[in-house]
């Protein structure tokens, strides 16, 4: 097996998955309606646990909820566990459409509205359900018992960390392939780190908004963890762990873990195969948990080096609040089909730059991911090419012009990515990434993104403006932001605006009940 440490496989992977025009005008690749993928995994063989349907509302402010990730609960509740559930992976809207067709939407933008990410719960200690690990259905809302008995010292081991063994929760997300790779095929690895990631920014804001203090986990035992889940890692695998909830007694040892697997419901008749894709999960797994604390430790010092800036542009503070809850921006968020040009407000786009930057409680620091931005019309900001520059919540400015032009070429030849207000670009340095990381560098990288993406579409619905996750021409995005980019490689697009249009999704009905008491 190729070992982590031999990043030629992620920089290999990149280049040949990499979008450019003549990619895209000569591929043959077409939609086989007949078979794509059915979007939820249901056991055939075991009964269905429903959950509580009278969610938390999370009156919350959306934006000091980003800013949060706090701990404090003495408890862990099924309802708590539920309203986590449903605000990062839940279905919130439905579209029908003519004919009789309906799509059913979810708490957390995917992309293509594919909804690979699948959804696993280790529970110890979670008042009102018996410890065990489940598989989470958002279709019919219930949770279905994998495993009898608490496997979080098991989890606990392939993290090479303690923590999980004592924490309430811990919840496994992990990607099934072919639902995403049918549209967008070797690729879609990517695609999986951004979801993940999107998903991410949910259940953090929300574990924290509920003082679970969640936590994230990117280093594991890849085949430990995949073989506790009962997953074939040729079809689907584990990509993060995140725990939640206070700690309490450590689980107890697990004995043994057998290779068990539960029958589910076919996805589809027939599926493509992208070895390109296995080749890199597979070169990017971790086999000891000594491995895992050794890949820690060698990118415990990796930052993203600003360097010297060019002109700055002073951005307003960040707002504080945005008078709209956690949970009514989730029910209310949505991918942005169309863009017009009313401008926004310089602290509405400072207030999205500063919730993508948000630090996160997790295994290895963040700061791997630079953004940078097309503005086409920020009241106070001059249109123009800029980075972002976090710590001194300031824009850089890089060459000033009307891009609008520009910056649709650069999201292939997307109007989205003209007609929005401001364009962020995320791009990395991935040499360095992964001399620090090896191969799985290429996932944090992809996650960190995916995360920040997250955030902003988060703030962005907070303040009442929409957000659009883009895919893009990768070296036309470096050229183009490039002196300044050079050397880095685009990873991820995400374009901010005014939502053009009144065609809407439709909220969904599960019940909402009170905030609870903190007694």
């Amino acid at each position: 097996m190729v070992s982590n440490r031999e990043t030629r496989v992620a920089r290999a992977y990149h280049d040949q998955t990499a979008h450019s025009p003549a990619s895209v005008r000569t591929s043959t690749h077409s939609l086989d309606w007949d078979v794509k993928p059915f979007p939820f995994k249901v056991y055939t063989d075991l009964p269905p646990l429903a959950l509580p349907r009278e969610i938390d509302p999370l009156a919350i402010d959306t934006l000091t909820a980003l800013g949060a990730g706090t701990a404090g609960a003495e408890r862990m509740t099924l309802a708590d566990l539920a309203t986590v559930l449903y605000y990062a992976a839940g279905v919130t809207k439905k579209r029908a459409y003519p004919g009789g067709g309906e799509v059913l939407f979810r708490a957390a933008p995917s992309t293509g509205a594919l909804y690979q990410t699948e959804v696993y719960v280790a529970a110890g200690q979670v008042e009102g359900l018996e410890a065990g690990l489940y598989h989470f259905c958002p279709g019919d809302f219930a949770l279905r018992r994998l495993r009898a008995g608490d496997v979080r010292a098991e989890l606990a081991r392939a993290a090479a960390d303690e923590a999980p063994a004592r924490r309430a929760v811990t919840i496994v997300l992990t990607a099934i392939y072919w639902r995403n790779t049918w549209k967008y095929q070797a690729r879609g690895y990517r695609h999986l780190f951004w979801d993940s990631g999107t998903l991410l920014a949910h259940l953090l804001a929300v574990g924290g908004a509920l003082g679970l203090g969640p936590r994230l986990y990117t280093g594991f035992v890849d085949a430990d963890l995949n073989r506790l889940l009962g997953v074939d890692a040729e079809q689907e695998a584990a990509l993060e762990l995140v725990t939640l909830g206070p700690e309490g007694t450590r689980a107890p040892p697990v004995a043994t873990v057998d290779d068990s697997r539960h029958p589910y419901m076919p996805l589809s008749s027939s599926q493509v195969d992208y070895p390109l894709l296995r080749e890199i999960h597979v070169a990017s797994m971790l086999e000891t948990p000594d491995d895992v604390r050794a890949w820690r430790a060698g990118g415990s010092g990796t930052r993203v080096s600003e360097g010297a800036p060019h002109a700055l542009v002073t951005l307003p503070a960040a707002r504080a609040a945005s008078g709209r809850g956690l949970g009514e921006t989730i029910q209310r968020r949505g991918s942005t089909r169309q863009f017009g040009h009313v401008p926004l407000s310089a602290v509405e786009l400072a207030t999205a730059l500063w919730a993508a930057t948000r630090s996160l409680d997790a295994d290895v620091p963040a700061g791997l991911v630079d953004l940078y931005l097309i503005v086409n019309a920020v009241d106070g900001v001059e249109p123009g090419a800029y980075g972002y520059r976090a710590s001194e919540h300031a824009l850089e400015l890089l060459k000033a012009g009307s891009y609008r032009n520009e910056s649709s070429y650069l999201c292939l030849e997307q109007p989205l990515g003209g007609d929005a207000a401001a364009v962020i670009y995320f791009l990395a340095p991935l040499a360095p990434i992964l001399s620090a990381f090896g191969n799985r560098g290429y996932r944090l990288a992809n996650l960190e993104a995916g995360s920040a993406g997250g955030r902003a579409y988060l703030a962005a619905y907070a303040q009442g403006f929409g957000a659009s996750g883009l895919t893009f021409y990768d070296a036309a995005v470096v050229e183009f932001f490039s002196p300044h980019a050079a050397g880095k490689d685009a990873i991820f697009v995400v374009a901010l605006g005014r939502t053009a249009g009144t065609g809407r999704v439709t909220i969904g009905t599960t019940p909402i009940r009170p905030r609870r008491s903190s007694v």
